[in-house]
């Protein structure tokens, strides 16, 4: 059988190990350009810019993470007839960029 000592280690290695995992889920570190949406139990609580934040482990937890970023996204070549039958083929290239992470996380049906 294992000493009272023994036991007492476990126990308390056990509790290290969990607060050490418990550190480690509330650290976050944002990239530039960058944005985190935090929910506390299910519902929004903030957003987290650029840099270094604490969340409150097993309650706070990142829902969304945006980029900032201009993105391109090429659109695919149609053939369009003008009004005096000419055929042109038509390309070109959307530029999107998210503004507020919160709308672009909650805001949007489709």
């Amino acid at each position: 059988m294992l000493a009272a000592a023994q036991v007492t280690t476990v126990i308390l290695i056990g509790i290290l190990v969990l607060a050490f995992i418990a550190l480690m889920m509330s650290m976050r570190i944002v990239p530039q350009k960058v944005a985190f949406i935090v929910e506390r139990l299910g519902k929004y609580s903030a957003t987290l810019d650029a840099g270094f934040h604490i969340l409150v482990p097993f309650i706070d937890r990142v829902a969304y993470k945006h980029t900032l970023k201009e993105q391109a996204v090429d659109v695919a070549p149609q053939q369009c007839i003008t009004k005096d039958n000419i055929a042109v083929e038509v390309d070109g290239i959307l530029y999107m960029q998210v503004i507020d992470p919160k709308k672009a996380s909650y805001g949007i049906d489709n």
